[in-house]
């Protein structure tokens, strides 16, 4: 384990995991444990639990699990070091002294940090140079102030395979970290060039405030347009959003989610100080949920063009999985927010921002664009696109009132529009009750890990493997007698064979077998497995009788399956022989 035990103990006591959840999850007690609607996927029912005595939250549903450190993983998207750190800064604890593996890990991080920090530093001192005009005019031309400017880092990399390289190995960095960090690039014969060339640069921070990427536009015409980092050790993009160390202070209610770099500066220079963009890709589910971390409400403002409103499009159905409130922008007379700033002012988009539409009412004219609605067939199949839109609205009133507006759209009356959907209600009704049926039928989907790489190739072996490690987490003194009988050997699962010698391995040592010891050893998928296996546990009393059951029913599939003999002998240490026995015990 990369942290001593002693301090994962304190850390855990100090950061208890309902307390921890809640401040994401709004949780409800119920028996002894707690639920809620579960963070890391989509649901209407609360499947999502979290066991204050064994310290693990479990969903039903998606299947994730784990501990308090694992939870803030998902949660927060950190590894395991950067999620023990957040825990023990949150705690006021210090962080004891680590492995030399982990020690070497935590120093290049924090390198790769500095490095970044002081290559947004050298792009933004290369602005400023009296020959660098060009790219100080591309930012004055778009209308920005020399403190925005300031306020974002905004820098320039000048036209030079190796400017970079030269300014941050004379400051001591290594060409292994510059590769490491993204800031560089490797050529087919290994010569290592800098990434971004003759491009306005936009130092892209995490909400804790360090440079962790960054963004490059060219100057002219040429292509990519814009060039990003590559995912690094310190930057994912799913996991970051370009603004959000400046707009997590906003006194705004809201956030508005733009499409650029230059959208978004725009914006916070205007006065609107909540704006925030994904970074260079789509708008992802782990981007929406930070979002929903800071707001209840996001007012989508993309550009007015097929891909921007496409984008918003798929945008809302992520943004609406998060239960957040969303509104859609409808910028007239302007391809994007900078453009409308610029022409009419701040005063004029704020009343956009007032008069947003609902996403709703977004959808409904979208698919309407699709059809000329002066057509009998065209309207027909205009109805039976909003239908199936208008079918997915939870709330009837909302329904109600959008079919309504529908209706309007096609000239038809609103009773005739709500029998379209309610047919429409029907057939995806059918549709669930058809999955739902098919789940339950297949014994992978009702009894396997919810991980397909997990899946178990005999299920009734598996089943009392998963018992066995069950009853030796609820009581510790059964591991002595589950060593003398039962062989790593004989699992059938490699992940519950993987856990069980785990298992063995702390209690030799004298070391506490609970979730914790697991955290950070197990991979994500694997302790999502862990929390399921030990979400039910086990009633108080003696539980000797039925270890030995689960032991001898592995035992049984290992004679079944050639793995053992009846006597338990590798077949292997018997050349070959098989014995069998009769009723009275005696060898044939």
């Amino acid at each position: 384990m990369p942290f001593d035990r002693i301090f994962l103990d304190e850390l855990s006591a100090r950061n208890d995991i309902v307390e921890i959840v809640s401040q994401y999850v709004q949780l409800k007690k119920s028996g002894a444990n707690y639920f809620g609607l579960c963070p890391f996927h989509n649901e209407k029912t609360g499947s999502f639990s979290v066991s204050p005595d064994k310290q693990i939250f479990h969903c039903f549903g998606c299947g994730a699990g784990g501990g308090v450190i694992t939870f803030i993983m998902k949660a927060e998207g950190l590894t395991f070091p950067d999620a023990v750190r957040y825990l023990a800064e949150r705690a006021g604890m210090q962080i004891p002294e680590q492995g030399e593996a982990e020690r070497k890990a935590a120093r290049h991080r924090e390198r790769l940090y500095a490095l970044c920090r002081d290559a947004g530093r050298y792009y933004y001192d290369t602005l400023w140079r009296p020959e660098n005009r060009t790219a100080q005019q591309y930012f004055i031309n778009r209308g920005l102030f020399r403190r925005t400017m300031n306020r974002f880092g905004l820098g320039y990399a000048p036209d030079s395979f190796h400017a970079l390289i030269d300014a941050m190995t004379a400051k001591g960095y290594t060409r292994e970290e510059l590769m490491d960090a993204g800031l560089v690039s490797r050529s087919e014969k290994g010569h290592i060039y800098d990434r971004f060339r003759n491009r306005v640069m936009f130092p892209i921070i995490d909400v804790r405030g360090h440079v962790i990427a960054f963004g490059g536009r060219v100057l002219d015409d040429s292509k990519p347009k814009y060039l990003n980092s590559p995912e690094t050790p310190i930057f994912h993009k799913s996991r970051n959003l370009f603004a959000l160390n400046l707009s997590k202070s906003t006194k705004n209610d809201y956030f508005i989610l733009a499409e650029g770099y230059m959208d978004v500066i725009a914006l916070h220079q205007a006065g609107f100080d909540s704006a925030v963009a994904s970074l260079g890709t789509s708008l992802t589910e782990e981007q929406a949920r930070i979002i929903a971390r800071h707001t209840d409400r996001i007012i989508i403002s993309y550009d007015a063009d097929g891909a921007g409103q496409a984008a918003a499009q798929r945008a809302i159905d992520i943004l609406k999985k998060c239960d957040l409130q969303v509104k859609v922008l409808r910028i007239p007379g302007a391809k994007d927010p900078d453009e409308f700033i610029k022409a009419r002012g701040a005063d004029a988009f704020r009343n956009l921002i007032e008069r947003s539409e609902d996403h709703n009412a977004f959808r409904i004219e979208q698919i309407a664009a699709k059809y000329d609605l002066e057509d009998d067939e065209a309207r027909v199949l205009f109805l039976r696109d909003a239908a199936r839109m208008l079918a997915g609205i939870e709330s009837t009133i909302e329904r109600e009132v959008y079919a309504g507006r529908a209706a309007k759209m096609a000239g038809v009356t609103a009773e005739a529009m709500n029998v379209e959907v309610r047919r429409e209600l029907g057939i995806q009704r059918k549709r669930r009750k058809a999955a739902e049926r098919r789940e339950i039928r297949s014994p992978v989907g009702l009894a396997q890990p919810k991980d397909r790489s997990l899946a178990y190739t005999d299920m009734k072996s598996a089943k009392a493997e998963e018992n066995v490690l069950r009853l030796l987490f609820s009581d510790q003194k059964l591991i002595a007698v589950a060593e003398k009988d039962l062989q790593p050997a004989w699992f059938s699962a490699p992940v519950l064979r993987k856990i069980y010698e785990r298992v063995l391995e702390l209690n030799r040592n004298d070391q506490m077998v609970d979730v914790l010891s697991f955290e950070g050893w197990l991979e994500p998928n694997e302790m999502s497995l862990l929390s399921a296996i030990l979400e039910p546990g086990i009633p108080a009393g003696e539980h000797r009788g039925e270890l030995q059951e689960y032991i001898n029913t592995i035992r049984m599939q290992r004679v079944k399956d050639g793995t053992i003999t009846q006597a338990g002998e590798d077949p292997l240490l018997t050349f070959g022989r098989i014995k069998k026995q009769n009723a009275g015990g005696q060898t044939i």
